[in-house]
């Protein structure tokens, strides 16, 4: 069997699409299906079947997909073990949405500079899916907050940045009250289900604070956005002081000392692609350093 069928095969369930596997694969969709058919043939049984515009996994590619995984990790596992230049070939990065255009982009141009042969896939999402993907070894490692349980035994989180809560606000708001500003003026809420939000939450309702909600999103570019069109205000994490400073928008601290967000990269210390995890700390570190 051919391990490359496998990887195929992952791809196109992980995606949900054969076009969008051919280009995380560098191959054509007509390619990436015969790769599948390949190994339903070898198997003796369909794995995925289209639904729509979609591909899913039948009942029988759902019952292999873990150990296909696997198989994949361990695949590449020892392409890493064997090369001579750890930190080179393919990074399997999960980046918290907020963190690709703030913590992101500094800590790459280092790190390219630094390995220029790296090639990185990078995964968005909430840090707690982020936080699973890299646990069941789907990623090598994941920017992430700040996990608030005990770590299993193997992995290590670093912290990279802390973002205090602030108050975001139209500028006709300049000289309010933050408080005030949030109990009183249309407010836009960071998803509760993000780690992020719930500290969020947890400061409004320490507070006594219930805001007049509009609307709530994982995507703390957009809310700041749309503080900026007047849409109404925000509490969330001062992720990205330089590019906020280039909005019409006031970012109000709050009264007192504010909830702290962690943010920091997760890895498995013992994995083979543990090195790259390293190299990306160190370029992490040059970069708030203003290396």
């Amino acid at each position: 069997m051919d391990t490359r069928y496998v990887q195929s095969f992952v791809a196109v369930v992980e995606s949900g699409s054969l076009a969008e596997a051919a280009r995380r694969l560098d191959l054509t969709p007509a390619a990436i299906a015969a790769r599948v058919r390949s190994l339903e043939q070898d198997l003796g049984v369909p794995l995925v079947k289209r639904a729509g515009r979609h591909v899913r996994p039948t009942a029988a590619g759902l019952k292999i997909l873990a150990r296909a995984r696997s198989v994949v990790r361990e695949v590449r596992d020892l392409r890493a073990s064997a090369s001579d230049d750890a930190p080179l070939g393919e990074f399997r990065l999960g980046v918290s949405t907020s963190a690709l255009t703030g913590l992101l982009p500094p800590v790459l141009r280092r790190l390219y500079a630094r390995h220029p042969r790296l090639a990185v896939f990078v995964e968005p999402g909430t840090s707690s899916h982020l936080y699973r993907q890299v646990t069941q070894g789907v990623l090598d490692a994941a920017l992430i907050v700040q996990p608030q349980f005990v770590l299993p035994k193997g992995y290590e989180w670093r912290l990279l940045a802390e973002e205090a809560l602030v108050v975001l606000a139209p500028l006709r708001h300049a000289g309010r009250n933050p408080h005030a500003l949030m109990a009183e003026e249309p407010f836009i809420r960071y998803d509760r289900d993000t780690w992020g939000g719930r500290m969020a939450d947890r400061y409004l309702r320490q507070h006594g604070i219930r805001p007049h909600e509009r609307l709530e999103i994982d995507a703390m570019p957009a809310i700041a956005a749309m503080v900026a069109e007047g849409l109404g205000v925000s509490l969330i994490p001062d992720w990205a002081p330089a590019g906020l400073a280039t909005l019409p928008v006031l970012r109000l601290p709050l009264p007192g000392p504010p909830p702290v967000r962690r943010m920091g990269l997760l890895w498995a210390a013992g994995a083979p692609h543990a090195a790259m995890a390293q190299a990306f700390l160190e370029a992490a570190t040059a970069a708030r350093g203003g290396e």
